[in-house]
């Protein structure tokens, strides 16, 4: 099977102060279609700046990022944002919902930018909200809800446009233990009933538990990658 993500080489630094900060050091990296992995590793290990080149938020430095047939490291910024869009779905500890927006239309967004006629959007964010338990909460805005139902709001968007890989960097940072749990099975319940691709960055050791393979970093390289049983 050809990996849904490839990564070859990739590195990342930072001018700061008149030195070379080197955040990414050469990581080698292939994630296969329908796999749910965890990164993990101490502070400063470089999780989230990995996490944000594969999903095209951040440029690196030097190295290679495929995505499917696509080579992402040699893409206009233009493209790079339609591939984004199209093909990526984000889940971050900060939900950034958009408080203006019932929960509904926040989950929208994605398709209506695409341009994506606003019926088709809105009967598939109602899908989405039945999905993950909020369809009667479909008319609430962000401030009407919780921490755990915003971020399933957040996660359902991430789903919009049923994308080939969702990110997700500490989607339970800011959640107690019983809302984060319930977070971490409905990762796994997407992964199970829809096949999609989930990267997810974590502190959470009880959650990379669980996890069938899970890439331990250090020092902006990969330390270890383990394949588990479940």
């Amino acid at each position: 099977m050809d990996a849904l993500v490839l990564i070859e080489g990739l590195k990342k630094s930072f001018e700061h102060m008149g030195r070379t900060l080197e955040v990414l050091r050469g990581i080698d990296l292939n994630v296969y279609p329908g796999q749910i992995l965890a990164i993990v590793g101490p502070s400063g290990a470089g999780k989230s700046t990995l996490l944000h080149c594969v999903g095209t938020l951040d440029l690196p430095t030097s190295g290679r990022i495929r995505l499917g047939s696509e080579e992402l490291t040699t893409m206009s910024s233009s493209r790079l944002a339609a591939v984004r869009n199209r093909d990526i779905g984000f889940v971050f500890q900060f939900h950034h919902l958009l408080p203006e927006f019932t929960a509904l239309e926040n989950v929208m967004i994605p398709g209506l930018i695409q341009g994506r006629p606003r019926r088709e959007m809105e009967k598939r964010a109602k899908a989405l909200l039945e999905e993950v338990g909020l369809l009667a909460r479909a008319t609430h805005r962000p401030g009407e809800l919780s921490g755990g139902e915003q971020q399933r709001v957040a996660v359902a968007r991430a789903l919009a446009l049923d994308p080939k890989l969702v990110l997700a960097d500490e989607p339970t940072g800011n959640l107690d233990t019983a809302t984060s749990d319930a977070i971490h099975d409905l990762f796994f319940q997407i992964n199970r009933e829809h096949g999609t691709t989930i990267i997810v960055v974590t502190h959470n050791p009880a959650f990379a538990e669980r996890m069938p393979r899970v890439v331990r970093m250090r020092d902006g390289l990969v330390e270890a990658d383990e394949n588990r049983p479940v």
